[in-house]
């Protein structure tokens, strides 16, 4: 009759999914789960600008 079917696992998603920003002003690197931790999004040099830091790879998508 008909064979039954393997059961399929939900999608698991990542557990630590580390984003990592830099402030404009310093160079400093933060976590974002350090960001989350202080009252207001600030740097310890009081710049509030912050740039999310992209890993060095790059996509190549061939266009039809």
């Amino acid at each position: 009759m008909s064979e039954p079917t393997p059961e399929i696992p939900a999608e698991e998603k990542p557990t630590s999914f580390s984003v990592f920003y830099s402030c404009m002003r310093c160079g400093t690197q933060v976590s974002q789960s350090e960001l989350t931790r202080l009252p207001e999004i600030k740097c310890i040099c009081g710049f509030r600008v912050f740039t999310k830091v992209r890993p060095p790879v790059v996509k190549t998508i061939k266009a039809f």
